[in-house]
């Protein structure tokens, strides 16, 4: 509305003009070049003002936004799709419209803060649309781009898999199904399984035919998401070229305060300091597996069946711990059974995460975080169930949104969720292009350091159990943790670099599939329980592809926060084992803790890491270091077997 207004204002200016009688002038003699007046020098760019302007835009347009989408996450019709699309439109066309005019301060002098924001606004979008053409033309290529955004999360969030007697006991995975509800009134036996519900299957039953159905499943959502995603890779790479990258592999791995191919062998020295931890976990799990099914199911040598893992994308392996549990390592209680033993519901599930941050000295949540936030799913709508963390105004409305059920997974996910919440509260009085984590990989490592805390000590001091087990039972408890944790680290890889090679070309449409399930081999070692169909787009089945989440972030987290343990540890005086350290209720180390928080993305990622490990390096060692018992017992345990793959 107002580029019209101010267009109309021009032609009346015009008009005036051009109707306006004036007497014919003078003729006059030639004015000396000499005397001619300098032509007025251009105005200097100004970086502050353009700054504070483009700060302004952006968390007006922020807060609008972010109501939009939370409701289209938490009421999924084609009416929230269609406002969704259209914000995250409007989205694109501010942030490429700003990212563009960063070019015209290039050599302009700038204080390091002021640089920092221009490479923010450069780098910092996800999948941008080319600005080139009319603006009509620019509208439509970014209304094109959220629309297939928008289109490809929605098709996930309304995933479900169907119930097929032909193809398994359905008797079976209802009673699954039905066990985990309580009290609560059986479901629909034939209605189609939510995710979470198929999730379940796929961790509780030990019957193959099931478990390749739960996860073939859930993969068949995916393969209508492949020509939407082939479309939005060439509308984004447009958009990054523009911008002077060479594609959006290249503009995502700009995004750690150094150049992306440095970022990438950063990467590499990760994945080696740590692939021997993995190799260890993944050969014994095989064995076990192996002992379990038989080798008609589960070969001796190889890779693993991916659905005998217990997680619909075997990212992490939690849910097999009866199969591949140490002898003699019962810590005495499961916190599962626990936890309804004491009549914990998601509420209380979540005030118990809080108070985990209250301890350490931070503030505890507003009251509209109570009232606004989404705990456990809704029956009557279609909501996208995945666990996040919202910071709808940028200052002090933050949510989460998760369908909380009442298990030791969901007390976990609670703590990590509650980490951004904090983190996105204690940067809140920084500029606005500074709200955000050091980088991409703090900012989830923050929840999970905590969740690190969540030790039997702990769980004592919050009255959940009444005796810590001895030591006897570490290898247990390290096993557990080793499946959520080792376990994750090659499918934190294999998510983004599947995206890298796509991004680059190096991955055609005709290869999506298989170039995924060649890096599945590749890096975890597992493979899908059968042959692909052709048109088979599994990639898809894993949220953060089709909602185009960054994932090397997770992969980072997962390193960074046994560093933040380490430090933690040792600030607070910790002389034992590090993965029996909690550091619930120590206000000293909280005080440091919060100095890095605060700090946001204000400064390089290697200072917000200095604040509070002393070092300016990520580094693997700490990992190691924590699951060393571990390590050592699998490795006595493998002795004679035929590990990798």
């Amino acid at each position: 509305m107002r580029q019209f207004l101010l267009c109309g204002a021009a032609i009346g200016a015009l008009l005036l003009s051009s109707c306006t009688s004036t007497p014919e002038p003078a003729v006059l003699a030639p004015t000396p070049v000499a005397q001619l007046a300098a032509p007025a020098p251009a105005p200097k760019p100004d970086p502050a003002a353009f700054l504070a302007a483009a700060e302004k835009e952006l968390m007006d347009y922020s807060d609008y936004a972010y109501r939009i989408a939370w409701v289209n996450a938490n009421f999924i019709t084609e009416d929230t799709d269609w406002l969704n699309a259209w914000a995250g439109s409007a989205g694109t066309l501010i942030s490429v419209r700003l990212a563009n005019e960063t070019k015209k301060f290039e050599g302009v002098p700038m204080t390091p803060e002021q640089k920092r924001k221009m490479d923010i606004l450069k780098a910092g979008m996800v999948m941008p649309a080319p600005s080139t053409g009319t603006p009509e033309q620019q509208k439509a290529v970014a209304d094109e781009l959220n629309t297939i955004m928008t289109d490809l999360q929605s098709t996930y969030g309304k995933g479900k898999v169907a119930l097929d007697d032909s193809k398994f006991d359905v008797k079976a995975v209802l009673n699954i199904i039905n066990r985990s509800r309580g009290k609560e009134e059986a479901r629909d036996p034939k209605a189609p399984l939510t995710l979470e519900e198929a999730s379940l299957v796929l961790s509780e039953s030990r019957d193959p035919k099931i478990l390749k159905a739960m996860w073939e499943g859930w993969h068949a959502i995916s393969p209508v998401m492949k020509p939407d995603y082939q479309r939005m890779i060439e509308i984004g790479n447009a958009g990054a070229k523009e911008l002077g990258f060479k594609d959006i592999a290249d503009m995502w791995l700009s995004n750690y305060d150094m150049p992306s191919a440095d970022m990438e062998k950063t990467v590499e020295r990760l994945w080696t300091q740590v692939q021997p931890l993995y190799n260890d976990l993944h050969c014994y799990t095989r064995a076990k597996l192996n002992a379990k099914y038989g080798d008609a199911v589960q070969p001796k040598t190889g890779p693993i069946r991916a659905d005998l893992l217990g997680n619909m994308w075997a990212q992490q392996w939690n849910g097999i711990y009866d199969i591949v549990a140490p002898p003699s390592s019962d810590p005495g209680f499961d916190l599962n059974k626990v936890l309804v033993a004491k009549k914990y519901d998601p509420i209380k599930m979540v005030k118990t995460g809080e108070a985990f941050y209250t301890s350490l000295g931070l503030p505890a949540l507003p009251e509209t975080f109570w009232q606004r936030s989404l705990i456990t799913r809704p029956r009557d709508r279609e909501v996208i169930c995945h666990a996040s963390a919202w910071d709808v105004d940028n200052v002090d409305d933050i949510r989460i949104k998760m369908c909380t059920q009442v298990n030791a997974e969901d007390f976990s996910t609670i703590h990590h969720e509650l980490g951004h919440n904090f983190y996105q509260r204690a940067y809140n009085k920084q500029d606005f292009l500074f709200r955000n984590g050091a980088n991409d990989g703090f900012h989830e490592a923050i929840g999970d350091f905590v969740a690190l805390s969540i030790t039997p000590e702990y769980l004592k001091q919050i009255g959940l159990i009444t005796k810590v087990p001895s030591a006897d039972a570490d290898i247990g408890l390290l096993m557990d943790r080793a499946l959520e944790k080792v376990a994750f680290l090659p499918f934190g890889l294999k998510v983004d670099k599947w995206r890298w090679q796509v991004f680059r070309g190096e991955t055609t449409p005709a290869t999506y599939n298989q170039a995924w399930v060649d890096l599945g081999l590749k890096y975890q070692g597992i493979t899908p329980p059968g042959p692909r169909p052709t048109d088979a787009f599994d990639p898809g089945a894993k949220f953060h592809v089709p909602g185009n989440t960054p994932y090397l972030r997770y992969f980072l987290s997962f390193i960074l926060q046994f560093q933040f343990q380490k430090a933690a540890c040792e600030q607070a005086g910790w002389t034992g084992p590090l993965h029996r350290c909690s550091i619930y209720g120590n206000t000293d180390v909280g005080a440091k803790f919060t100095k890095m928080l605060e700090m946001g993305a204000s400064k390089p990622w290697p200072d917000a890491l200095e604040a509070f490990t002393g070092t300016r390096e990520i580094d693997g060692a700490a990992i190691v270091a924590y699951f060393a018992p571990l390590q050592a017992w699998l490795k006595e345990q493998n002795k004679g077997q035929q590990c990798r793959w």
